[in-house]
């Protein structure tokens, strides 16, 4: 399931991802990103990682469909989590974004928070 958090900032995007990850969690995530991508240009992202499995084939694929689409809209996105696969996500992402991306272990969710407002202020 992927759940928008509330940010603060028109500029700054937060969603939480639990469970395994399907098509139709994309369907209803995607078109927030977009319109807010649409509205405010450039954005970044805190993806929050709770009780995470991973994502179906199909959603994967989505995903990647999404990083390869939105490659330089991403200021900066700031990961979440408390395993290690999460926190090897974070070189795995590079590749397919512009963004500077960085992990936060699960308590350090307020300064993900405060890093990711650093370029909203600006």
């Amino acid at each position: 399931m992927i759940e928008q958090l509330e940010m603060g900032s028109p500029k700054i995007l937060g969603f939480k991802m639990t469970g395994k990850l399907h098509d139709e969690d994309y369907r209803g995530f995607v078109p927030i990103l977009e319109e807010s991508l649409a509205k405010q240009g450039n954005l970044s992202l805190l993806a929050e990682f709770a009780d995470f499995h991973g994502w179906d084939l199909h959603a994967a694929w989505d995903d990647f469909k999404l990083g390869i689409e939105h490659y330089s809209d991403f200021e900066r996105i700031a990961l979440v989590g408390d395993t290690a696969w999460e926190r090897w996500m974070t070189p795995f992402c590079k590749p397919f974004t512009r963004a500077t991306v960085k992990y936060f272990d699960r308590g350090e969710g307020e300064q993900a928070r405060a890093w990711l407002a650093e370029t909203a202020a600006s």
